[in-house]
């Protein structure tokens, strides 16, 4: 398998979850802690060594992808006042990766998202990334799966063992552990009835996939409001040619959901020692801690 250069990350969605927060601003714009969403999956990337970014997007987006681009008024401000750190922080994000985008000119699901990005993708592997879907890890969570899929040599997605009253919410593998958090996969069901499910194993949004999948995304026959949806195509796929899963270590906060987008925003600004004991201190004003 060739290396892995390129990951598409769809950013069409209208966000309606995060609703009225998301009126007139991108979902992966919303701020967790001190950057947007979306430059914490583009970091996760750059850290697994993929430098081109494929931006799936709409024509109400282009502030995602100005994100990471040079502002020459803001970075002169910066510089003339002799805020040189915060100068040097914001060149970085737009210094990060090479950006590249397509428009999906109607949302029609995670497949047809990808689909759109198959003349920038063109006959190589590649990375999916989901996102609104954050991963926390020593090693980068996409990079997890492209490891082994090098060492298999076969297309990968991320899962992640969930409650079973939360199984309805995801697509579940039925799988085999060939190795510790390592499975091949015998079938997938997307979100099957507690009593349905075949494991707790949820995929989540990581994917490292064969440009072949672009070929299985044209058969798909649309469902509910004419989506394409990925586990349709990955389902078809992992029966003709194999497929394995990596079971994802570490943290993952779904920014679309509250709970966990404010989750997100208090554990990451507990990280940063200036803040903690004052966070903290405040939060002991309406938290009761044990």
């Amino acid at each position: 398998m060739k290396d892995i250069r390129k990951v598409v990350i769809p950013v069409a969605g209208w966000g309606t979850r995060s609703l009225p927060a998301t009126k007139n601003i991108p979902k992966e714009m919303l701020s967790i802690y001190n950057k947007p969403v979306i430059q914490y999956v583009v970091e996760e990337a750059q850290r697994a060594h993929i430098k081109d970014v494929i931006f799936v997007t709409n024509r109400d987006k282009n502030v995602i992808e100005d994100h990471f681009d040079h502002n020459l008024q803001l970075e002169d401000l910066l510089e003339r006042s002799g805020k040189l750190d915060k100068l040097e922080e914001v060149r970085r994000v737009a210094e990060m990766v090479n950006i590249l985008s397509v428009r999906q000119k109607r949302q029609l699901g995670l497949g047809h998202a990808v689909l759109c990005a198959r003349e920038l993708v063109g006959d190589e592997p590649f990375a999916v990334m989901v996102g609104d879907d954050l991963m926390f890890s020593g090693v980068p969570g996409i990079g997890q799966l492209i490891e082994v899929a090098m060492a298999e040599k076969m297309p990968v997605i991320g899962v992640m063992e969930v409650p079973w009253e939360k199984v309805s919410r995801y697509g579940i593998i039925d799988g085999e552990e060939v190795a510790p958090g390592v499975y091949r996969v015998r079938d997938m069901v997307e979100k099957p009835k507690r009593e349905d499910a075949p494991s707790r194993m949820a995929i989540v949004g990581r994917y490292v996939l064969t440009p072949d999948i672009f070929d299985y995304l044209e058969k798909v026959k649309p469902g509910h409001g004419g989506e394409i949806q990925l586990t349709d195509a990955l389902q078809a796929m992992a029966k003709d040619r194999g497929m394995m899963a990596v079971r994802m270590a570490g943290m993952r906060f779904d920014a679309g959901d509250w709970a966990e987008f404010l989750s997100a925003n208090i554990y990451f600004a507990l990280q940063d020692e200036s803040l903690r004991y004052e966070l903290l201190g405040l939060l002991k004003n309406f938290v009761q801690f044990k």
